[in-house]
């Protein structure tokens, strides 16, 4: 009977807040994990990589402060979703993490040793440690859509390998293909001469492989949806428009516009997530096993007064956050290049 019940405002509101940090994360880390797994394609040599990794080195700290957010919130709010995720996704969520954790110190050790080995290894650390989070995050959200052996109430009762199934997979290929495009527009964006070329080669190539995936994925949770006869929120034209700019993507890297370009992969990632987040409401998680085991939003949500509280807590502390990320991303606004590259000045610009 309480699966009938009908959210409430909070409930509806604190949805839509967990939404829109899912979509922050995924649109700010989504070009931190581009550049990380572009890395070793896009640099000739050890000033090139330092470069590259430059470019995000002042802001993926903040970047992550959304994931903490979205997780924090998910916890307060919506306490059944978090403990479903954290025991059924534990080892995905496991990798990911301890991914995160060498990709951070990759950023903080990889300089500290004039020693070939020493950041090779790193480089290898930050790699991975980019392009693991990003293919399970497409893993893990896909399974929140497609269903999950869950029971009444968000009891699991599957294993790891019930999350990797092929709709899962292709999930996972469509962030991570995805997120590495969005990266090549940033560097695009970020940096200059040889390097800025080669995220140009980069997204030229990676533009038609991730259209066919990500239309592929789309098309595939459509048909899903409609066979279990759920549809959620999902605008139709959400992602159509979403595959017509991913659509343009190619043209746009190979004319050289690379803010535009980058603008286009930011609005196919939200496009992407909000898709599949909209598909889902009013659930937080769909049961493999039964419809009627689906864990819903109001069966996960806090008591009213906890979301009352952090409804305040929100609005007064939220844009103090945002501000100061904006700073940020204004103080460190250029371009980065090579130390031995001439300066515009020296060509009369």
């Amino acid at each position: 009977m309480i699966a009938t019940v009908s959210p409430s405002g909070l409930e509806q509101l604190w949805f839509t807040l967990i939404t829109v940090l899912w979509l922050g994360y995924f649109f700010l880390e989504g070009f931190d994990f581009g550049v990380g797994v572009l890395v070793p394609f896009v640099s000739a040599d050890d000033l090139d990589r330092r470069v590259v990794i430059n470019t995000i080195g002042p802001v993926w700290d903040g970047n992550e402060v959304w994931l903490i957010t979205a997780g924090g919130a998910m916890f307060a709010a919506f306490p059944a979703w978090y403990a479903s995720v954290f025991s059924g996704f534990y080892l995905a969520l496991f990798l990911i993490l301890a991914s995160l954790i060498f990709r951070g110190m990759a950023f903080e050790l990889r300089h500290r040793r004039d020693d070939v080995p020493w950041t090779q290894w790193w480089d290898r650390a930050l790699f991975w440690g980019s392009a693991l989070p990003a293919l399970l995050w497409g893993v893990a959200f896909a399974d929140f859509v497609h269903g999950v052996p869950i029971t009444v109430g968000g009891g699991w009762t599957g294993n790891f390998f019930d999350l990797v199934k092929p709709y899962a997979l292709l999930g996972g290929l469509a962030t991570l293909s995805l997120f590495t495009l969005h990266g090549a527009t940033y560097l695009g964006l970020k940096t200059e001469g040889a390097v800025r070329e080669r995220a140009r080669r980069a997204g030229q190539r990676l533009a038609p492989a991730t259209f066919v995936i990500v239309t592929g994925f789309l098309g595939w949770t459509d048909l899903s949806a409609h066979s279990m006869h759920h549809v959620g929120l999902v605008p139709p034209l959400l992602p159509i428009l979403g595959v017509v700019v991913l659509a343009g993507v190619g043209w746009l890297v190979r004319d050289h516009l690379e803010g535009w370009a980058f603008v286009a992969t930011a609005l196919v990632i939200v496009a992407f997530f909000t898709t599949l987040l909209l598909n889902l409401y009013p659930n937080v998680l769909v049961s493999s096993l039964h419809s009627t085991d689906d864990l819903t939003i109001v069966q996960a949500a806090s008591h009213r007064y906890t979301l009352e509280v952090m409804s305040w807590v929100a609005l007064i502390f939220t844009p103090f956050v945002l501000a100061y990320q904006s700073w940020s991303y204004w103080v460190f606004r250029r371009r980065v290049r090579r130390p031995d590259a001439p300066s515009p000045s020296d060509h009369g610009a």
